[in-house]
């Protein structure tokens, strides 16, 4: 139990010291280095718990996305409309809106990386939002024979879209159109021009 305690307060220790510095100085300029100093450990005990710094950046990347759960209470657009909202929030106000062009470019090179990422951050979120799809779809709100995966796609997409390119800012109001628009096509009353 003490090992275990040890090994948690290490790796707490390290990805704090890793969100200070890629708010500080940026993913760029970031470095295995200045996370052991900042965070008071030897280099290598944070290459035995991650091969790179972008594989602990993936993992910072997760801690601040945070895997709060889509609510599942019975209406799904409040219940997407929280999620995507909290989507927005992470994306808006932590360092992630710096971050995740720069990683997402590291993404396409690193195969290993990729399913790093795609692991840690994105199909645990992901789960989330189809769960609370399924339950949707039990209930009849939504159609059953929809594509979940295109479904889930074309929520979060105009999210992501504007925290890659910062061509707009990410708004609650994003969020909302988000998840109007959506929902506008895959409920049964909207295509029975109700």
């Amino acid at each position: 139990m003490a090992g275990r305690a040890r090994e948690e307060r290490i790796d707490a220790a390290v990805l704090a010291a890793a969100r200070e510095l890629l708010d500080e100085t940026g993913y760029a300029d970031l470095s295995i280095g200045q996370i052991a100093t900042r965070a008071g450990i030897h280099r290598p005990a944070i290459y035995r718990r991650w091969p790179s710094k972008r594989h602990l950046v993936v993992d910072v990347v997760a801690d601040l996305l945070g895997l709060q759960p889509t609510p599942d209470t019975g209406d799904l657009r409040a219940d997407l409309t929280i999620a995507m909202r909290n989507l927005v929030a992470a994306l808006r106000d932590t360092s992630l809106h710096q971050v995740l062009p720069a990683l997402v470019a590291d993404l396409a090179n690193d195969r290993a990386l990729r399913a790093h990422f795609l692991a840690t951050v994105f199909e645990p979120r992901r789960r989330t939002t189809a769960t609370a799809l399924a339950s949707a779809i039990r209930r009849g709100e939504i159609d059953q024979n929809l594509d979940l995966d295109f479904l889930l796609d074309a929520i979060a997409a105009p999210i992501y879209y504007r925290a890659l390119f910062g061509h707009l800012p990410l708004t609650d109001a994003l969020a909302d159109q988000s998840v109007a628009a959506v929902l506008r096509i895959v409920t049964p009353a909207a295509r029975l021009g109700a």
